[in-house]
């Protein structure tokens, strides 16, 4: 199953917007056979120059992407942690995804109403925020209640757990999200196996005017989120959701004319599918031949096994070697015949780490 980010976010902040705008620039499902796409899931193409540059070297008969996939999420309103509102909902369907998007306004408009009457971001992230902190809190609980009869009677694994759990009840009751608190290696598969929800990798997308794409950095919106996800250790992309949805409606000539209008070189969309892609820790790898150039997404700190598994798991389980140059030194070279002629085209084996940027052929027997 692909990773997945989440995008969440209180009523009229545009997370609905964005999302129209993901699902219209998204890749025809029919070109992954093997993908079943839910109407809540949208599925856009990962933007990779590197890819653009080795079609143009390879010459080959088509070009494929890699992809990566957002889910909306259901609304969110005070008192979702207490069911208020689709709050069961929407705390299901978080539980689901591996990375939140949480889209916040940082755009004054008259015409469109906010929830609370004013738009104040960083009071819509501490919405959010305390919800998601509620529930993990809920779980704690119901969680210790158990551990602590057990740790009582010396259990070990149960006093292990024990120390994990209120740990993370003391920061809750803090207001802190659960990722900002230290584990050790020993205890991280204790807090892994709680799947809390404010354990789960967070980044923030403001919501800005039309009028401020240019220069983001004017907005003072923007600037008040910035500050916050700063002191949390966490990323902030602004985008325009309303011009981006314009945007995913248009061919790749006219998305280049109309970015350069406004003085920018890609989307902020392309920029939020880079940067959820990073936060999941995600890397590409290309496969390169005359039929076909084409970018593969894998987990960084996979072994050269496990990555040819992302392609088949025949390709794992007859693992040979793996035949491998750097894009970089495809650039330098020009060919991967001047790759080899100068030494730098490698034979991997099983215990090679996958690097981004890799050129793969794989060698396997089953």
């Amino acid at each position: 199953m692909p990773l997945t980010a989440g995008i969440v976010g209180l009523p009229n902040v545009g997370k609905s917007t964005l999302f129209n705008a993901i699902t219209k620039a998204g890749v025809e499902a029919a070109n992954y056979p093997f993908a079943t796409i839910d109407p809540n899931v949208g599925v856009v193409e990962v933007p990779d120059k590197r890819l653009d540059d080795i079609t143009q070297i390879v010459q080959p008969k088509k070009t494929v992407p890699t992809t990566f996939e957002f889910t909306d999420i259901a609304g969110i309103v005070k008192g979702a942690s207490k069911g208020e509102g689709l709050g069961n909902k929407f705390l299901a369907n978080i539980r689901q995804v591996d990375a939140i998007c949480q889209v916040v306004r940082c755009f004054e408009d008259d015409n469109i109403t906010h929830v609370d009457g004013r738009v104040d971001p960083v009071s819509d992230i501490e919405t959010i925020n305390l919800e998601l902190i509620l529930a993990d809190l809920e779980s704690i609980d119901k969680r210790l209640s158990k551990t602590s009869k057990m740790a009582k009677a010396k259990n070990a694994e149960a006093m292990a757990e024990l120390e994990v759990l209120e740990k993370l009840k003391e920061a809750l009751e803090a207001n802190r999200l659960a990722n900002s608190v230290e584990f050790s290696k020993e205890q991280e598969p204790i807090v892994k196996s709680l799947f809390l929800l404010t354990r789960k990798k967070m980044l923030y997308v403001a919501n800005i005017g039309e009028d401020e794409v240019a220069d983001p950095s004017s907005n003072p919106h923007l600037q008040a989120v910035q500050a916050l996800a700063e002191e949390q250790g966490a990323q902030v992309v602004p985008v325009c959701a309303s011009l981006e949805e314009e945007i995913a409606l248009l061919d790749e000539a006219e998305k280049a004319e109309f970015l350069a209008d406004f003085g920018l070189e890609e989307s902020g969309l392309d920029r939020l599918i880079q940067a959820s892609y990073a936060l999941l820790g995600l890397g590409t790898y290309f496969t390169a031949g005359v039929q076909e150039v084409r970018a593969w997404t894998f987990k960084l700190g996979m072994k050269a096994p496990q990555a040819a598994g992302v392609i088949h798991s025949d390709f794992e389980r007859g693992f040979i070697r793996a035949e491998t140059m750097s894009y970089e030194d495809l650039m330098k070279y020009g060919s991967e015949h001047a790759v080899k002629e100068a030494g730098r085209y490698r034979s991997e084996g099983k215990d090679y780490l996958v690097q981004d940027g890799d050129i793969m052929l794989f060698r396997f027997n089953v």
